[in-house]
């Protein structure tokens, strides 16, 4: 298989266009199309549907994308093996994740990923929606779910079980939880697309539906009043692991039911020639959330 051609397929599922992709690639449009239909011809399928005004990929051009990423990285990383000026990962990283995990676990670590990879550059992408990482081009999207069957690659990173939490002045007000069913009688602020909230008792699913007078789509709102004592909370560990750890707020468990079991997920479209910036990227993740010093 020409790797041009494959590099000449990604350019244009990038630009959505082969005239911008043969622009790009400094050759001419009628190129671009040849080279294409050669590709094409090659696997025995058609990739992209092209009209006189766009392109879009079929279901073969989605289902091709992610390996020939991995053909055009293997390249580049074998290349890169045996070059004397090679420094570290390189590349464009491109990464998704929950907006409120990214602000405080992510972004921290990106000063450091690119002071030690002078070659590396990073796209953050934070946000809650669940986005499609093989038609986006998305490196590793870390997700905090529990994980639908699919054909991306999951690893898992940590744990981070959903948890219950209150300020020590809402407790001393309004006294403390002691069951499932005393949820009723408290504040409860909620998280916009989590409408009921989740435990697990002797290995089942419990949803509860609870009341309050806010709720909001963004981890930071619930978390700021929840630690100005308008509340409970229901998070993920990780999402008030600050506040647990200098008091603002205290974990509070349940006589009879227990923390859902949620992780820590980096999904990916493939692990077929895993590119080194992913890898990193992957490995000071896991090394940042796995210290003694976060715990």
């Amino acid at each position: 298989m020409n790797l041009q051609d494959v590099s000449l397929f990604l350019a244009i599922t990038e630009t959505r266009s082969l005239t911008q992709a043969a622009k790009r690639l400094d050759v001419t449009p009628m190129a671009v199309s040849r080279r294409l239909a050669s590709l094409e011809q090659e696997l025995g399928t058609r990739l992209l549907q092209r009209t006189t005004r766009s392109v879009s990929l079929t279901q073969e051009g989605m289902e091709f994308l992610p390996y020939a990423r991995a053909l055009v990285d293997a390249e580049t990383g074998a290349k890169a093996l045996f070059s004397p000026t090679t420094q570290g990962a390189s590349g464009l990283l491109r990464i998704t994740a929950p907006t409120g995990f990214g602000r405080r676990n992510i972004l921290p670590l990106v000063p450091g990923l690119l002071a030690a990879n002078p070659k590396l550059n990073i796209d953050l992408q934070l946000g809650e929606d669940v986005v499609d990482i093989v038609g986006r081009g998305i490196d590793v999207a870390i997700r905090i779910a529990p994980l639908k069957n699919s054909n991306l690659i999951a690893r898992k990173i940590c744990d981070n079980p959903r948890i219950v939490c209150a300020s020590p002045a809402y407790l001393h007000a309004f006294g403390h939880p002691q069951t499932l069913a005393d949820l009723a009688e408290h504040n409860c602020l909620r998280l916009t697309s989590v409408p009921q909230w989740v435990f697990e008792r002797d290995g089942e699913i419990i949803s509860a539906a609870v009341e309050g007078r806010f709720s909001s789509d963004n981890v930071e709102g619930v978390r700021e009043l929840c630690v100005q004592g308008l509340g409970l909370v229901q998070l993920t560990r990780w999402d008030v692991l600050k506040e647990l750890n200098d008091g603002t707020l205290v974990e509070i468990v349940l006589a009879d039911v227990r923390p859902q079991s949620l992780s820590i997920w980096a999904v990916l479209p493939t692990t077929r020639f895993l590119p080194l910036r992913v890898t990193t990227f992957i490995d000071t993740l896991k090394s940042s959330l796995t210290s003694p010093a976060r715990d």
